[in-house]
């Protein structure tokens, strides 16, 4: 099998990384940036902050910040119109998962039009597109290294995975100091979601030898760190180690793809609005334990990196291991269930078919180490409700 990889043209890391924007819009000969974010990051001062660091340059910057959590086909409308209006030749997406995800998908529709239908998987788009600049505020989505985006379809409820190199970020500034005001809860999520992209990459069976070697790093700090940054958010050496896992974890799961949990998180978020990270994280143990017979080597090499098991314990001791560890840490973040979130089992139960559908459909289970069937997928969310 021939490994296609693809990372961002060049990274900016490390604390205070922001401040390099202005040399970075100088680099690649962007004059007229749209900054995408929302209002939380306008209420802190932070986009006020990026915005001088863009004029001081004499570049010429305007501000989008009405991205919405899970964004939507409808949600990206009033984007496209602030794209059109400042005739933007960039797109710096600043923030979370959704405004990177809204980020992408501006700059791809703003160029080619068309509908993000148009690009939802198995298509690969790769295509006209404006450059886009990622800069992450929280760690774990990875997307500011990733081709992916996720858009959810408002008129089927399906979160559509929009693949392509189209997607990718020309140029991504990973700056730690910017999550140092993340709750608990947030780093909880965004960091079992970060330890899932790297688990994904790992065992994917599109993984090869880039991929495992950044999966096997971002496991080995996750396995360390996210329990200091969910316990002391003012810990800066766990804070910036999580930011690097992160981004190791999305270059990962980019040119390895993510399987079975995220083909079952997407359909949770889009029905019942739970973020992707925690979605992730409440599957994480029941599709683990479901899936280590596929591939216990694999899973047995996770929890040795994750400090679960010692490096002379047997591959089905090791997998064993891991099962556990990821329910102790699940435990120790509070990771709720669905019902334990306010999710109405009757709800729940009306939509497992659909959702089961809609996993399958997005072609993410069948790199799983174990491919389910759609009655399996049906039972793991029985299961982990």
């Amino acid at each position: 099998m021939v490994a296609n990889i693809s990372f961002p043209r060049f990274l900016k890391l490390g604390p205070g990384a922001v401040e390099e924007l202005g040399s970075v819009l100088i680099d690649l000969d962007v004059e007229r940036p749209l900054l995408v974010t929302d209002a939380f990051m306008v209420s802190t001062g932070a986009a006020e902050r990026l915005l001088k660091i863009i004029d001081a340059t004499g570049k010429k910057a305007a501000l989008f910040a009405e991205t919405v959590p899970d964004p939507t086909t409808d949600s990206l409308q009033a984007g496209l119109d602030a794209v059109a209006a400042h005739d933007a030749d960039a797109i710096i997406g600043f923030g979370g998962g959704s405004p990177m995800d809204t980020a992408k998908a501006l700059a791809v529709l703003s160029t080619q039009g068309g509908v993000m239908r148009d690009f939802k998987a198995p298509r690969l788009y790769a295509g006209a597109a404006l450059p886009i600049i990622a800069i992450p505020t929280t760690a774990g989505s990875g997307s500011e290294a990733t081709q992916f985006t996720i858009i959810t379809d408002v008129e089927s409820d399906e979160k559509m995975l929009c693949p392509g190199l189209s997607f990718l970020p020309i140029a991504s500034i990973v700056d730690s100091e910017l999550t140092m005001s993340m709750p608990p809860r947030l780093t909880a999520d965004t960091g079992v979601d970060a330890l899932t992209h790297a688990i994904e990459a790992y065992v994917s069976k599109k993984a090869n030898p880039i991929s495992d070697g950044l999966a096997l790093s971002a496991m080995r700090t996750i396995g360390k760190y996210l329990l200091r940054a969910y316990r002391d958010g003012s810990d800066r050496e766990a804070r910036e180690h999580m930011m690097h896992a992160s981004t190791q974890a999305g270059m990962a799961f980019s040119n390895a793809s993510v399987c079975l949990v995220h083909g079952m998180s997407r359909p949770i978020g889009a029905h019942f609005h739970v973020a992707h990270g925690l979605s992730n994280a409440m599957l994480l143990p029941a599709i683990t334990s479901f899936s280590i017979s596929g591939a216990q080597d694999r899973y047995a090499d996770c929890a040795r990196q994750l400090g679960a098991a010692e490096r002379t314990d047997s591959d089905d001791s090791a997998s064993k291991k891991l099962i556990e560890f990821i329910d102790t840490l699940c435990a120790d973040v509070e990771v709720p269930r669905p019902g334990t979130y306010g999710i109405d089992r009757a709800r729940w139960d009306e939509l497992i078919p659909l959702m089961a559908e809609q996993a399958l459909a997005s072609g993410s289970p069948s790199n799983n180490p174990v491919v389910p069937t759609a009655e399996e997928i049906a039972e793991l969310y029985r299961t982990v409700y």
